[in-house]
């Protein structure tokens, strides 16, 4: 007899679940999707992370590093996107392997993907901390030292001008936390307002990218591409492990399935457009800033910005510290979006406490408790903790995620072949054993310290899982939302 900790969810039950009265509204179009999945790609990656990424890590050669990203999520692209058009719930990644691997498996990834969204949540808010402030900084308004920056990044300085209870300075980055505030009430409004600002949003800053594009290479000096490899093919790899945060975002389309109106063909369609459409981008982006600046003298907190500036080019420093503002801030949104989404589908499945995770606001129909919660746990993190280990401990828990759907497909496709696939990954077994393999040589560039911080993480979340989930899963207890028996 089968051990209960790898009970399965058949394909069946998950779509008879998806007429249970506590279901999200189908609202989101192509267009929508499309926008959501590029809203959570283009933010802090680009705007933030490759300054540090090029002046530490790859050099000019960072443009590779974002292919080699690139191609490590478009093979597990395809493979999300054909579990989320066979099963379009919510749930992303947590859902999949519920099908595949079973409950112990599920949790693991459910757990990781708190990881992904929440953690990556308080790295963006960091970041839009950042460029916010600089934009201020464009009027003469400066934000107080002791609230503008994290306690573990605060200088002596800092830490001497702020208030102090007893020995305690109170030092917290107060930009960070009030983004995050603001965004959650957003978000508990309704999926449709949240969708409509990130479509406006998204507009403002793919503009803002073309214009960094445009207006930066007549200022290209080729000569600061040399050497192109500072740190040899182990700095551009390392790279391209850093600034896989740059390309976090696009699976959490797979969450919003169960709200997309044509799942078979919409969420397919907007995983791997925006993801193609970024990736150029990202490529572009990343010659002109190592173009315009010499690797060792770019700025790390806000790189593009600070390029234009140095060439007395005002106007365009205004234009993308204001696009950085606000294509941080979709980033942000998304990310908070699609956490409320995965622990709603934990919750559903008994896993978490349902009268908190999945409790659904009789008007607004938004999972507006555990919204509220994400937003003060990101709120609080984000003002506390730095930029570079928030991104890096995102990164190592998203690519194992990656594997984890990549392996999923073989098992899907050898278990359970009869079942209906609107969109089939192509070269199976070929593209998801490459995406493992990618994923996974991503996942060794980040160093023993980030697995050492998931090892932590997954630990934390196995207690809690034996201490409430194994008591109240409904697979376990033989019940399920939609009234049948599991």
């Amino acid at each position: 007899m089968a051990s209960p900790l790898f009970a399965r969810k058949s394909v069946e039950l998950l779509h008879a679940e998806l007429q249970a009265h506590d279901r999200l509204h189908r609202v989101l179009g192509p267009v929508s999707l499309t926008a959501l999945g590029v809203g959570a790609i283009i933010g802090a990656g680009i705007f933030v992370l490759t300054g540090l990424a090029a002046r530490d890590y790859a050099g000019p050669s960072l443009m590779l590093s974002f292919v080699l990203s690139g191609l490590g999520c478009a093979l597990a692209g395809l493979c999300y996107a054909e579990f989320a058009a066979m099963i379009p719930v919510a749930g992303s990644a947590y859902t999949y392997a519920y099908a595949t691997l079973g409950e112990l498996f599920a949790w693991i990834i459910g757990w990781d993907l708190v990881l992904e969204y929440a953690v990556a949540s308080c790295a963006v808010a960091h970041g839009w901390s950042h460029y916010f402030q600089s934009f201020l900084g464009l009027f003469g308004i400066r934000v107080p030292g002791p609230l503008s920056i994290d306690p573990f990044s605060a200088s002596p300085q800092v830490l001497a001008e702020a208030w102090h209870i007893g020995s305690v300075p109170i030092v917290f980055d107060l930009p960070a936390a009030a983004i995050v505030v603001a965004l959650t009430v957003v978000l508990v409004i309704g999926i449709r307002e949240s969708s409509r600002l990130n479509v406006l949003i998204v507009a403002l800053k793919l503009g803002v990218e073309m214009f960094v594009i445009l207006a930066g290479i007549p200022h290209v000096d080729p000569a600061n591409w040399q050497p192109f490899f500072p740190q040899g093919w182990s700095g551009t790899l390392r790279g391209a492990g850093y600034v896989f945060f740059a390309y976090i975002g696009f699976d959490s389309i797979s969450t919003h399935a169960e709200e997309a109106r044509h799942p078979e063909r919409d969420v397919p369609l907007a995983l791997l457009g925006s993801l193609g459409v970024c990736t150029l981008l990202y490529i572009a982006v990343a010659g002109v800033l190592t173009g315009m600046v010499p690797t060792p003298q770019i700025n790390i907190d806000a790189p593009l910005a600070e390029a234009f500036a140095r060439y007395g080019l005002g106007t365009a420093t205004l234009i993308i510290s204001l696009g950085a503002v606000a294509g941080i801030t979709s980033v942000l949104l998304v990310m908070m979006l699609s956490q409320a989404r995965v622990l709603l589908a934990m919750a559903r499945d008994g896993l978490l406490p349902p009268a908190i995770f999945a409790a659904i606001h009789p008007r607004f129909r938004t999972p507006y408790l555990s919204t509220v919660l994400t937003g003060a746990f990101v709120a609080t993190v984000a003002a506390l903790f730095p930029l570079k280990v928030l991104s890096e401990l995102v990164n190592i828990g998203t690519l194992f995620a990656f594997v984890i759907v990549c392996a999923a497909v073989l098992i899907m496709r050898r278990t359970r072949p009869e079942v209906r696939r609107p969109f089939r990954t192509p070269l199976v077994p070929a593209v998801p054993l490459l995406g493992i393999g990618a994923n996974l040589l991503l996942m060794f560039s980040l160093g023993w310290a980030n697995w050492l911080r998931l090892l932590v993480w997954l630990m934390i979340g196995l207690v809690i899982y034996s201490a409430y989930g194994v008591r109240h899963s409904r697979l376990r207890n033989g019940t399920t939302r939609a009234g049948a028996q599991a």
